[in-house]
Parts: C-alpha cells; structure tokens; sequence
C-alpha cells in the first residue's frame, strides 16, 4: 500500500512555490503525491515536477477534470466530445512527462453542470466513446485510468460504485478502471463497505481517496476512515490510498466543491494527521 497526498489543497498549477510543501511531505513520510493537471498549456511543465518529485524519492498519480463545455464528454454535441478527446489527449502528454502513474478525476463531465434527470444512454455511451479513445493512450503513456464517481452534488453521470463498476464494463479497457473515495460514498451509498466490495470485485480499483466527510483533516470528522482503510487491507487491495483536502485556497474549485471555508487551522494538520490515521490503520 502506497500513501499519497494531493496537492490541489495547495494549488491547481504547481510552481516551484509549491516545492518546499513536497519536502515536507516527503520529510513525513509519504509514498508519493497527487499533480493536478488542469493547466495544459505546457506540458514541458510538468518535466521539471516530475524532476522534482525523482529527486526527493516521490511517485505521483495526478487528478483532472473537463474544463468547459467544449471539451465535454457527454456533450451531445461531436465537436464537443472530440474537444474532450483533444484535451484528455494533452492531459495524458503532461501526465507522462511528470511521470504520473495513475489519472484520476471525474473527466466524464464539466463540474457542477447538470441537465436535472437521470444520465441518459446517449451520455454514457457518448463519454464510453471519448474513454474508449484514451484509454490506449494512457496505457502507452505508462498511465494507468481511475475514472471517479462524485455526489449528485457534484456530478450526475456516475454517483455511485455501482454505477462506476457498471460504466467501466462498458468502456472495456484493460487500462481503464474506476477508483473509490471515502467522501463521496459517505453521501450516495447506503453501506460504504458494500460499495468498497461492489468495485473490487469489479477487478478495477484502481486508486482511493482518504476524505472526511467535511474535505478537512481525515480522522477529525465522522466518516469511518479507520474501519474502511483496515477493510481495504483485508480484501486485498494494495494501490494507493491518497488524502484529499480541500480548503479556500482555489476559488473556482472551491464553487464547484461547494467548499466556502477552511476546516482545519493549517495544512500541515491535514498531512500529519491524515499520514498517521492511515498507517495506525494498515498496522
């Protein structure tokens, strides 16, 4: 098992400003970190993370998501799935040259956009189609897929392990899984655990999130993070398990999250704690 710590609690572009917080991360002990790739500009960029990262004895997964309606995989718009295509096509070109191993994220669909019913078989099937494109890709990038499944808050495509396990059936990509989050589950699934087992038993759990139930420090809200990690353990799985955080520092991330304040008094209580919730756990 491998602990990973995403760094959008810090940044969506990541600077040399950000490179001190990787010390310390590594200095706590982390396995690796979590890139976000939103900024796909410059995909040169990320050469010099993924250096950085090599030097202090880091891996790295990254998380991403659709940008706007023009690259949007279930648009019902061609053009805009093809923009999805193009994009993702960039993401992984980033991806690769930090040296990222995983992609996560919910890249099906924009944030925060809904049409208000059920998704719809012309939206699964046409986000298949831009999944099916990339999946190869990624796989010859060296970049594993964990597609992620958010609250009805968030997402309307795919909110629950059911519905992911289902969706990546569907896309049928030997590169291609789905990922578990401990925050998301807490709101859509009746039994956490139940879900846990739903995707394993897919084959394709590829990646989880250790999130508490307000985005703060894991261990200091209500979710049972212990009781899940330890069940993770049990059944045999050995990816990652990567803390994911979010606070006030990224504002238009923050509207889509619905997260409008801080929920801890520093970072640094986030990754201290959070590291030593989830090895007391495996031990």
């Amino acid at each position: 098992m491998k602990i990973g710590f995403n760094l959008l609690l810090y940044s969506g572009h990541i600077t040399e400003a950000n490179y001190p917080v990787i010390e310390k991360l590594k200095a706590t002990g982390y396995d690796g970190v979590e890139v976000p790739i939103f900024d796909v500009s410059n995909p040169a960029h990320f050469k010099g993370i993924g250096q950085v990262l090599k030097d202090n004895g880091l891996e790295c997964t990254a998380v991403t998501v659709l940008p706007d309606e023009a690259h949007n995989a279930i648009s019902p718009v061609a053009a805009n799935r093809q923009g999805a295509i193009d994009h993702l096509k960039r993401v992984i070109e980033c991806a690769h040259n930090a040296g990222v191993q995983t992609l996560v994220g919910p890249y099906y669909q924009v944030l925060g956009q809904f049409t208000g019913a059920f998704p719809s078989e012309a939206e699964l099937a046409g986000a298949a189609e831009v999944h099916r494109a990339i999946a190869p890709i990624a796989e010859a990038a060296g970049v594993k897929c964990a597609i992620e499944a958010l609250n009805r808050f968030e997402a309307h495509l795919l909110n629950t392990m059911e519905q992911a396990a289902a969706y990546v059936k569907r896309v049928d990509h030997p590169n291609f899984g789905t990922m578990y989050d401990t925050f998301h589950a807490n709101i859509e699934e009746k039994n956490p655990i139940a879900a846990i087992d739903t995707v394993f038993a897919s084959g394709k759990l590829n990646h989880v999130h250790i999130s508490e139930n307000d985005r703060g420090t894991p261990g200091r809200g209500h979710i049972n993070i212990v009781e899940q990690i330890k069940h993770l353990k049990k059944i045999g799985y050995d990816g990652w398990m990567t803390i994911e955080a979010f606070g006030s520092a990224l504002p238009d991330l923050a509207a889509a999250t619905r997260v409008w304040r801080d929920f801890f008094p520093n970072t640094e209580q986030v990754y201290t704690e959070g590291f030593a919730l989830i090895k007391n756990a495996l031990a």
